[in-house]
């Protein structure tokens, strides 16, 4: 089973059963078995140990991941101290008088997320964070806010050449200027750009189709969940204090935050010792540099609830299991996740893809953006992370091209990340899909299944735009073709859905 297509098997029964079900820790399980009896030879001690001591163990004993486990438990609680200072809640009260609609708190939303660019995870944990109680009062649902959280989180970074999916992409270009093929090729990265287009778009137009249709019409009406499953409900109502917050005590931690997690990924790179700025953000290891950073955010954070008397020093404390409470569906789910994918390595899903990406390499060139395109979406949905579809197909879309079609490698290379974040962005054992539900406080599936329509469209018009940057090769020409091809699939929708109220209401 090696290096065959039953290496992403697996994945592909966590995901489908997640849908079926509904329920994703069992589905995830059942992926991560099926896995470990695949390489054991359905042998029951070597599934047993796989599924453990290579797989949960494994991801848990790795640095990176524990890294990011950290960021993720100090985030949590620096979101309950917010909270319990009324932050929040000041911040929601401040925006909802500046704030008149609900156009305006989803571009409100979307903006945000575009200027916190450095990071993905903290992208969905701040922005939930923040505008939660504005998108709440706008009788917002949560999985609508989910989308908005997470189509800004992935697509933003992966054109962002100061953030750490820049530093990743860069790492993956061997013999090339990574930072330098990375920026050339952001205006090629289409999934990315017609995602942001696709949003304001539809926030402007007031479009929505597919199950979201019926969460924003059910949040128009008073329920911002739809489902029974509402694992955050009474949050935000157990933790306010709102009597002393300001709308400083939610500013001033997110831009320690913001600031604090720059520095802590800089100085990871070496900054410190010498290396310029972009060198130092390109090879910076953003677990170590998030903790770190996310560390001095919280005592800063906690420094200025004391200094300002709005919390007593024990109510502070009292947010560390606040907070790690809050984020342990989270945590599972990333833990399966991981272990997920360590089932689908050990079985040599890589090398399976590498594989089918060589021996397509030789059919027409032209069409191969668009191609690599689907095998990117295709690969991080079934695996849930982009930046392994990166490690896969980028060396292998350089070693193709590299001194013989410079454009077309570019191009190809763009496809590899636009591919990847679509994927990522699809896929319900995605770890920045999970973080974004966990951003929004929205019931997993319930994300998953509201944003899959969204982010299809958006891929079938990458698609088809990919295939006109394989003739075309021009940067300025095929994006403007892009962006009026999405906006005018964006009227249509909105004709389809002017015409199906109308009908409705006869």
């Amino acid at each position: 089973m090696y290096a065959t297509f039953w290496a992403l098997v697996p994945a592909l029964v966590a995901i489908a059963l997640a849908l079926i079900t509904k329920e994703v820790y069992s589905s995830l399980f059942i992926g991560i078995t099926v896995g470990a009896l695949f390489y054991s030879g359905f042998s029951f001690e070597g599934t047993v140990l796989h599924i453990f001591q290579d797989g949960i163990v494994g991801v848990l004993t790795d640095s990176y991941n524990v890294g990011i486990l950290v960021f993720l438990v100090i985030l949590g609680t620096m979101v309950a101290l917010m909270n319990k200072a009324g932050g929040s809640a000041a911040f929601g009260q401040w925006a909802s008088k500046h704030i008149k609609t609900r156009v305006g708190a989803q571009l409100a939303t979307i903006l945000l997320g575009v200027l916190i660019f450095i990071d993905d995870y903290f992208n969905c944990l701040t922005v939930g964070s923040v505008m939660r109680p504005v998108t709440d009062k706008h009788k917002i649902s949560r999985a609508k806010l989910a989308y908005l959280i997470d189509a800004t989180a992935a697509p933003v970074c992966i054109i962002a050449p100061i953030s750490s999916w820049a530093a990743a992409v860069s790492g993956f270009v061997e013999g090339e200027d990574g930072l330098a093929l990375f920026v050339r090729a952001i205006p090629f990265n289409y999934y990315a750009i017609l995602t942001i287009v696709m949003m304001v778009g539809m926030a402007l137009l007031k479009v929505e189709f597919g199950s979201m249709a019926l969460h924003e019409k059910n949040a128009a009406n008073g329920d911002l969940f739809t489902t029974a499953e509402r694992p955050y409900a009474n949050q935000s109502q157990e933790n306010a204090e709102e009597s002393k917050g300001k709308v400083i005590d939610l500013l001033i931690p997110i831009i320690s935050l913001v600031i604090c997690c720059v520095i802590g990924m800089i100085y990871t790179g070496g900054f410190f010792e010498g290396t310029d700025f972009v060198t130092a953000f390109s090879q910076s290891d953003a677990s170590v540099g998030l903790a770190l950073g996310s560390f001095f955010g919280f005592l800063i954070t906690i420094v200025l609830y004391l200094v300002r008397r709005v919390l007593p020093f024990r109510k502070c404390m009292e947010c560390l299991p606040e907070g790690f409470k809050a984020m342990v569906p989270a945590i599972l789910i990333l833990t399966f996740a991981w272990t997920l994918k360590a089932m689908t390595d050990s079985l040599g899903a890589k090398e399976y893809v590498a594989g089918m990406m060589e021996s397509a390499a030789g059919g027409l060139l032209a069409f191969l953006p668009a191609i690599i395109f689907l095998v990117g979406c295709f690969l991080a949905f079934a695996t849930g992370t982009s930046w392994g579809t990166f490690g896969i197909l980028i060396p292998i879309v350089v070693a193709v091209f590299s001194g013989t079609n410079e454009q077309l490698m570019i191009i190809s290379i763009s496809a590899c990340m636009a591919g990847a974040v679509c994927g990522d962005h699809c896929s319900p054992i995605s770890d920045t899909t999970i973080m974004a539900s966990a951003g929004a406080q929205c019931e997993h599936v319930n994300h998953v299944s509201t944003q899959l329509p969204y982010a299809v469209v958006a891929a079938a018009v990458s698609f088809v735009s990919y295939i006109f940057a394989g003739f075309v090769k021009n940067p300025v020409i095929c994006l403007i073709i892009a962006i009026a091809l999405m906006i005018g699939v964006l009227f249509v929708l909105r004709q389809r859905q002017l015409k199906s109220s109308d009908t409705t209401e006869s």
